[in-house]
């Protein structure tokens, strides 16, 4: 069945039609307020979802058991390093500071493609034990993990939740020392510069492998202490 077009002024010329819309949206007046979504319930939902992760177990890195489940997690530091007093201090008697906060999706989630659950999760905790691993400054037994599974439709929040603990901790290794969650970029694409993580934290071997300029060791040392510092003042 062929679709019914309203000649209107245009007569039903597709140029013509195409101007006569344009020209009406043209006429609208841009109020921003009509864009702007606002929700107390949903502000609630991500106050809730904080306060559970906040109470779930902490565990060693990575978890003791495989797992199914996606979602979102934070790692905490209690070692000794100069570089992370403030943490340590803060660490030491209860779990309060993230040294870093991330998430892992549903396989297909970007495309939308949702697949069985697996254990992306543990998984992503897993990358993340292998990386602190062969860090040549770094001691596994310095960490511990949190994570909550979100399932169902609540996998949909995953990125709102990862955002909003980001926001609430500004944990460093996500706001000021970038590049502890990358990957090996692959073959052909080493002409990159190393992270300000790689710099401060050398030893994953396929970093060792990026020719790009970068910071030297000494200013992101430098970047790394202020950070904290300025939390002190």
């Amino acid at each position: 069945v062929a679709c019914t077009v309203l000649k209107g002024e245009s007569g039903g010329n597709p140029a013509a039609l195409l101007r006569e819309q344009k020209r009406k949206t043209m006429q609208i007046k841009f109020d921003r307020s009509k864009h702007v979504y606002h929700s107390d319930e949903f502000a609630e939902i991500i106050k809730d979802t904080i306060r559970f992760f906040n109470g779930t177990p902490v565990h060693q890195l990575p978890p003791p058991e495989n797992f199914v489940g996606a979602g979102v997690y934070a790692l905490y530091y209690i070692g000794k390093s100069p570089l992370y007093t403030h943490l340590y201090d803060l660490n030491r008697l209860n779990f309060v500071q993230p040294i870093y906060v991330g998430k892992a999706v549903p396989r297909g989630w970007r495309q939308a493609r949702l697949q069985q659950a697996s254990n992306e999760l543990y998984a992503r905790l897993c990358d993340h034990e292998k990386s602190i691993f062969q860090a040549k400054n770094l001691k596994l037994e310095d960490f511990r993990c949190r994570f909550m599974i979100l399932e169902d439709a609540a996998a949909d929040m995953i990125g709102t939740i990862e955002a909003a603990l980001i926001r609430q901790y500004t944990p460093i290794w996500n706001s000021c020392i970038d590049g502890f969650g990358n990957h090996d970029p692959g073959s052909g694409r080493y002409d990159q510069a190393k992270s300000d993580w790689d710099i401060l934290h050398p030893g994953r071997l396929w970093a060792e492998r990026l020719k790009g300029e970068h910071p030297t060791e000494k200013e992101i040392k430098a970047k790394a202490i202020a950070y904290y510092k300025n939390d002190d003042e």
